[in-house]
């Protein structure tokens, strides 16, 4: 009897072994599984993101500090390049991210780039540039009609090449946070769970990585920059959806980037910028212009990206009725 009790409570454990073992394989970011709830299944596209992002960077830290190496710079004693390079090399580095991205989703899942959003249709990248340009001149004139936002100046001799490079690397960094936001998680996603999931799991990938840009602000702009956070990934997610491929969201989130911070001056994500053609400044600290944050802390921002944003669905939703019509 005794052996009995012992032979039975083995069996269990090696069940519940079982079970965790199952578990644990599938929703690890290294296979293929799809054969799962929905809700296991966000869980391991979310582990997906974390996996392709931390990779991505470590990767690429490690090529920077053996490029550093390589020029005869060390590393662990503070030697490095100037201000201006060192944000190139970060900024074309995030080409590592787009890599591993692309392996995880075709090596890995073993799925079409086209099922990724990576279509031929790359002009429209230029579509969503213009997008983000509009939106970027219409947030800073409403913003500026407050007087929370001042122009100052013209720069007398902007950096031409200085600024085409920035435009490169903001491009190639936008494409990164891209091809792993609406690429890995939203197209992997989207065909599989309901959508306001896919949007919502989405959302809160591309959110998370930008917190730590955060800290110093009040709780004020931390809590008006999450909500714009999201709202802009929703913009970026409904166009993906709207054009059928992610070229127009990040054309978008390119020209976003650069245009804060190199064309207006006002700062990216609570970062100053090197170089630009406007010089601009905030008139202190309010939930207008956004405070240290910038302009996308600003509540201004929040009603026109919520605007955006539900225009480009609106827009989808009428394209694919007349589709099925």
């Amino acid at each position: 009897m005794k052996n009995s009790i012992i032979l039975n409570k083995n069996i269990s454990g090696q069940g519940t072994g079982g079970k965790l073992r199952t578990f644990f394989k599938n929703i690890s970011p290294l296979n293929n599984r799809s054969d799962m709830p929905q809700f296991l299944f966000v869980v391991k596209k979310l582990l997906t993101f974390a996996f392709c992002y931390w990779a991505g960077l470590l990767l690429a830290e490690a090529l920077v500090i053996g490029g550093l190496y390589a020029c005869g710079k060390n590393f662990l004693h503070g030697e490095m390049f100037s201000d201006d390079v060192m944000m190139l090399i970060k900024l074309y580095g995030m080409a590592v991210v787009i890599a591993v991205s692309v392996l995880c989703w075709k090596r890995i899942e073993k799925r079409k780039l086209s099922e990724m959003g990576v279509t031929g249709k790359v002009p429209d990248w230029f579509v969503g540039a213009g997008i983000g340009l509009l939106l970027i001149l219409v947030s800073v004139f409403a913003i500026m009609t407050t007087g929370t936002i001042k122009y100052e100046s013209v720069s007398a001799d902007p950096d031409i090449t200085m600024l085409l490079l920035m435009l490169g690397g903001y491009a190639v960094q936008s494409a990164a946070e891209e091809f792993l936001s609406r690429g890995l998680v939203f197209c992997g996603l989207k065909d599989r769970v309901p959508l306001p999931v896919a949007v919502a799991a989405n959302a809160f990938v591309f959110t998370v990585p930008h917190l730590s840009s955060m800290s110093g602000s009040e709780p004020q702009f931390v809590l008006s920059g999450i909500i714009n956070l999201a709202a802009i990934s929703c913009l970026f997610s409904f166009l993906t959806l709207r054009t059928g491929n992610i070229w127009a969201a990040t054309g978008l989130h390119s020209m976003w980037n650069f245009g804060l911070a190199c064309v207006l001056g006002l700062g990216l994500s609570g970062s100053e910028g090197n170089v630009s053609v406007i010089n601009m400044r905030a008139e202190g600290e309010n939930l207008l212009n956004g405070g240290i944050y910038g302009i996308e802390a600003s509540i201004i921002t929040t009603s026109l990206l919520i605007a955006a944003a539900l225009l480009v669905w609106h827009s989808y939703k009428k394209d694919n009725s007349e589709r099925k019509a």
